[in-house]
C-alpha cells in the first residue's frame, strides 16, 4: 500500500464544514505530514501558515487528496484530479454520501487506519462529453456521475436521436436523457428510474427521461461504447447539456453530442471496512439482516 506523506485539503463553505477541516488538519500536523490546502480551504480558515495551491494544481504536488463535504464537492474535485492519478479519500459532510464516507466524529480513527496503510482503492471512470456543430467542436466537459440532455425548459419536451457506436438507437421526444456511470447509477439516474450498478462494472446506463411513449426504458451498454446524440433540428429550444450537475453546456438544433469514456481514471480511497451494499442499505434506507425473532415466525 501507498505511504500518504504529502496532504492535499479541498472543501468549500457548508454546514459545519470549517469546524471539520480545523479538526482534521490539527490531526494531520499531529502526524507531522506536509499540507497542502486548495484556495477555498484558505479562505475558510483565516490566519493559518501552510502552504496554498490551485485546484488545479493541488494534484501534482499531492499524493493523497482529502475532501471535506458532500458528494458535490468531491465530484467537482474528482474531474480536476483525475488527470494526477491522484487517491481522493471524502469526508462527509453533505446529506447521502455515497462518496464521502468518512464520517466527521471518525476522522482520528478512519483518517489514521488509512494514513497507516489500512485502505481499499478503487477505481471509477469518468465520461469526456463534446458537442459538436458544423464540424466543429463548440463545447467540452467530463462527469464522474452523469451526462445530461435536457429540453431545459419546464413542460417542453424535445426530440433527438440516439447512435451507439455509430448505430442507430431510436428517435425520441422526451424531456431529455441520462447517461450515467456505475458510480452516478446512484444519483439523478436513480431518481429518473435507472438500475443501480456496482461501482466495479464497466458499463454506461442511458435513462430517458419522462419519454413520450410506455415502451422507452432505461440500456445498459459496454463501458467503451461511443454514445452520440443528435438534436433535433425541429426543437424550438436551445437544450443544455449538464455534468454532473455543475458544468453546462447549451447546445443548439442540429448539434451531436459525443459522451465517451475518459482515458482518466479517479482512484477512490476507502477504509477498510466500506461496503457498497452497506451504503445502499445506509443510504437508500433498505431493509437489514433478518433477525432471530423473524427467522422464527
Amino acid at each position: 500500500m501507498e505511504q500518504f506523506r504529502n496532504i492535499g485539503v479541498i472543501g468549500r463553505e457548508g454546514n459545519g464544514v470549517a469546524d471539520t477541516l480545523r479538526r482534521l488538519l490539527d490531526f494531520l500536523l499531529l502526524r507531522e505530514l506536509s499540507v497542502v490546502l486548495d484556495e477555498a480551504v484558505s479562505e475558510l480558515l483565516p490566519g493559518h501558515d501552510l502552504r496554498v495551491s490551485s485546484r488545479r494544481m493541488i494534484g501534482e504536488v499531492c499524493d493523497l487528496i482529502i475532501v471535506v463535504g458532500g458528494d458535490g464537492s468531491l465530484l467537482g474535485a474528482a474531474r480536476t484530479l483525475a488527470r494526477h492519478n491522484a487517491p481522493v479519500l471524502g469526508v462527509n459532510r453533505g446529506r447521502l454520501g455515497f462518496l464521502t464516507d468518512i464520517s466527521p466524529d471518525e476522522i482520528e480513527l478512519q483518517v489514521g487506519a488509512v494514513l497507516d496503510g489500512h485502505y481499499r482503492l478503487e477505481k471509477r471512470f469518468l465520461l469526456d462529453v463534446e458537442v459538436i456543430r458544423d464540424g466543429q467542436s463548440v463545447g467540452k466537459g467530463d462527469a464522474l456521475n452523469d451526462v445530461v440532455l435536457n429540453s431545459g425548459t419546464s413542460g417542453h419536451m424535445m426530440e433527438f436521436e440516439l447512435y451507439v457506436d455509430g448505430e442507430f438507437v431510436y428517435r425520441q421526444r422526451s424531456d431529455g436523457l441520462i447517461i450515467a456511470t456505475p458510480t452516478g447509477s446512484t444519483a439523478y439516474s436513480l431518481s429518473a428510474g435507472g438500475p443501480i450498478m456496482h461501482p466495479r462494472l464497466d458499463a454506461i446506463v442511458i435513462v430517458p427521461m419522462f419519454p413520450h411513449t410506455l415502451s422507452s426504458r432505461p440500456i445498459v451498454i459496454d463501458g467503451k461504447s461511443e454514445i452520440k446524440m443528435v438534436v433535433g433540428k425541429n426543437n424550438v429550444v436551445q437544450p443544455p447539456v449538464t455534468c454532473d450537475g455543475q458544468l453546462r453546456i447549451t447546445s443548439q438544433p442540429g448539434d451531436s453530442i459525443y459522451v465517451r469514456k475518459k482515458p482518466h481514471k479517479m482512484r477512490l480511497v476507502h477504509p477498510l471496512d466500506h461496503s457498497f451494499y452497506a451504503s445502499c442499505r445506509d443510504k437508500l434506507g433498505w431493509g437489514g439482516q433478518i433477525g432471530k425473532e423473524d427467522e422464527d415466525v
